[in-house]
């Protein structure tokens, strides 16, 4: 296997119809894996698999949404039915259903983004790592974001459940590295995806971000793939409880958005 090589393994992923988690899931069927791909369109997430076995790769859609246990559950029985293992998780679903200050938001918004963001995550790593522990080996990935580690006054019980986010791959790093299992999470900046079209779909909004990012452009979910897959494979074995931000250098600006 090289260095960079997911040959043999299996990864899921939440969120994976689209965006950042679709490129995740592409880019790792591309160096080997096998591929769960999960949202709550089971649909779109066969579209995806489609793709990646028309250019060889194996993959495998199942529906699921991601606030309910129970579907949680299925995910990871029906991976293990199709596959006998989960190498890898890729924690990416996410929702953000509150814009404004914190002190606005209503308690259904707020218990959705608990629910997506953070309780998803751990509930999802409960059920996988035992497994990984039995073979000593595995990787969970969490996407989380820079909001996780900025103030911001529109998003911020996003950013919240972003940086319990980092706290819980910290935790679970510290419990679970004697098992060979590394826990990290990738905080995004501003990427082109659905999620974030209020953000950048303005040209006059999204040049001005990009006058202020030092690699003068926003993100791509490719950049963000290409992070996870190093995560997951060899070449970052030695890396875990971390956050890497992939940003195109915003948080490194003074003043930066």
């Amino acid at each position: 296997m090289g260095f960079f090589d997911l040959e043999g393994q299996v990864a899921v992923i939440t969120g994976g119809s689209k965006g950042i988690g679709r490129a995740i899931a592409e880019r790792m069927a591309e160096g080997g894996a096998k591929v769960v791909i999960s949202s709550r369109k089971v649909d779109a997430c066969q579209e995806v698999v489609d793709g990646i076995k028309a250019k060889g790769g194996e993959a495998l859609a199942v529906g699921c949404n991601v606030t309910h246990v129970e579907q949680l559950q299925h995910l990871v029985d029906e991976s293990m039915k199709a596959y006998g293992r989960i190498d890898c998780l890729v924690g990416n679903a996410a929702v953000n259903p509150h814009y404004g200050p914190m002190t606005t938001i209503k308690e259904p918004a707020f218990q959705k983004i608990v629910d997506c963001n953070i309780r998803a995550n751990l509930w999802l790593s409960k059920m996988v790592l035992p497994q990984m522990a039995e073979r000593k080996d595995g990787t969970i990935i969490i996407i989380s974001s820079i909001a996780g580690i900025k103030g911001t006054d529109d998003i911020g019980m996003y950013g919240v459940s972003k940086a319990a986010d980092m706290a819980m791959a910290r935790n679970l790093a510290v419990r679970w590295g004697e098992h060979n299992i590394r826990v990290n999470t990738i905080a995004p900046g501003l990427i082109k995806t659905d999620f974030a079209k209020a953000l950048w779909e303005d040209p006059e909004r999204r040049a001005k971000v990009e006058a202020q990012y030092p690699l003068r452009r926003i993100g791509d979910p490719d950049d963000i793939a290409g992070v996870a897959v190093f995560l997951a494979a060899d070449a970052g074995r030695y890396i875990t409880g971390q956050t890497i931000v992939v940003d195109g250098g915003s948080t490194i600006v003074a003043g930066g958005i």
